[in-house]
Parts: C-alpha cells; sequence; structure tokens
C-alpha cells in the first residue's frame, strides 16, 4: 500500500537559518504518529515543511504517492492535507459555525457540519458564539473541526493539548481515537508525552533538526530510560 506520506531528505530554511538537516520519516495509511522533541528541535517546522510554509526547502516530500517538494501550499492542500497550527487562527469577527464553514472543500468525503457538531457538542452549542468568545479548548476543537470539513485525511496538528484543561484534552484524547477508526492518518507534534503515549502507533524524536530515534507504541517500556534522556520525560 502506498504511504500515506513518505519524507527523504528534507531540508528546510527560514531565510538564512538551516533550521532541518536531513529530515527522514514515513507514516502508513491510517496511523498515528508523533513528533517528540525539545522547543527548537525542528518538529513544527517540519509540518511547515510539508505544507510548504517554509522558505527554501529541498528533499523529498510523497504525499499518497505524489511528490510535493515543489507544490505550493494550495495544491498540497488539494492532496488532502488538513494543517491545524499551534495558534489556531480563529477569526474573531466570524461566529464558531462562520469560522466553520469558512475553509472551502478539497476532497470527496469531508465530514458533514451535522457529524462534526456530533463529535464536538460543546461547538454544536456555541455555534453562534463569536468565535474568539470561546474557550482554548473550544477554539481548539473548531481549528481541528474546520479541516474535517474540506475532506483532508491526512491531518497534521501541531501542540492541540498545549494548555488546556485536563477535560479538553481527554476530549480531544477521544477524538483521534475516533478519527483514527475511520481512517484518518495523524501527524502530532507533542510536548505533552502522557497525551501522546497511548495515541501514537510510533514516535520519531527530532533534535536540532534531525530524527534521532524511531520508537513503536509497543517498545515504549523498554526505551523510556531513551526517551529520559532525549526529552527529560
Amino acid at each position: 500500500m502506498t504511504k500515506a506520506l513518505e519524507i527523504r531528505n528534507l531540508q528546510a530554511w527560514y531565510g538564512e537559518s538551516h533550521i532541518l538537516h536531513d529530515v527522514n520519516f514515513s507514516v502508513e495509511q491510517g496511523e498515528v504518529v508523533t513528533l517528540l522533541g525539545r522547543n527548537g528541535a525542528g518538529r513544527t517546522t517540519t509540518l511547515r515543511a510539508i505544507m510548504g510554509l517554509t522558505g527554501r526547502r529541498s528533499g523529498s516530500i510523497r504525499i499518497n504517492g505524489t511528490e510535493a517538494i515543489q507544490l505550493p501550499t494550495h495544491r498540497i492542500a488539494h492532496l488532502g492535507v488538513g494543517y491545524c497550527p499551534e495558534e489556531r487562527a480563529i477569526f474573531s469577527s466570524l461566529s464558531a459555525e462562520e469560522n466553520l464553514m469558512l475553509p472551502p472543500m478539497l476532497m470527496p468525503g469531508g465530514m458533514s457540519v451535522d457529524e462534526i457538531y456530533q463529535m464536538f457538542p460543546n461547538l454544536a452549542e456555541r455555534r453562534h458564539s463569536q468565535g474568539t468568545r470561546l474557550s482554548g479548548g473550544e477554539q481548539q476543537m473548531l481549528a481541528v473541526a474546520r479541516i474535517l470539513r474540506t475532506g483532508a485525511k491526512l491531518l497534521l496538528l501541531d501542540e492541540i493539548s498545549e494548555g488546556l484543561a485536563p477535560v479538553i484534552v481527554q476530549a480531544l484524547a477521544r477524538m483521534i481515537t475516533a478519527l483514527k477508526a475511520q481512517g484518518y492518518t495523524i501527524v502530532m507534534v507533542e510536548q505533552n508525552f502522557r497525551f501522546a503515549a497511548p495515541l501514537a502507533d510510533r514516535f520519531y524524536v527530532m533534535e536540532h533538526g534531525q530524527i534521532v530515534e524511531q520508537i513503536a507504541s509497543s517498545e515504549l517500556e523498554r526505551k523510556m530510560p531513551v526517551l529520559n534522556e532525549l526529552l527529560g520525560v
């Protein structure tokens, strides 16, 4: 089966700053993969490079078998990729539902509004509220829900649990479990190891813009000393 995402020798720059150095990893269809690492390791830049949001980049990024390294961001999105950035980008002048309806449908098979409200009942209750009047957790749900409408099946999620109350983090964990069961492929950048540990099939650890360790979920217990050393978990 064609891999959902295959990255080979990826290099990326912001201006003159060389951030990613020969990043190599792959994600199978329907997998949940987490990028771990300390702040500044290059995890967010990796997601941004996949979407074509860094400056110069080189190497290979294959999305469902299609080479995307030379494609502009809007063409990458049309390959079925949804990106949820850490800053969420909720529009204050729009209601929650208007924010939800803003992105265009890019591919068939996107979730309907009713399906989204079933997954996120908080958003159904707050659909007419101004986007930035939602709680932090509700805004995070809205940011994820927005890309589910587009038909994207490969989701890039950047620190979606950061700064949220435990009850909201648990709701997001249930969401990821449900999306995986529906066949979505998910790449997460996470600082919250306790959130990511039970969800991911595999973990890639980044350091200084490179992948330095790959760990399967079945190896977690055995490799905790390595993670402790790399992350200070």
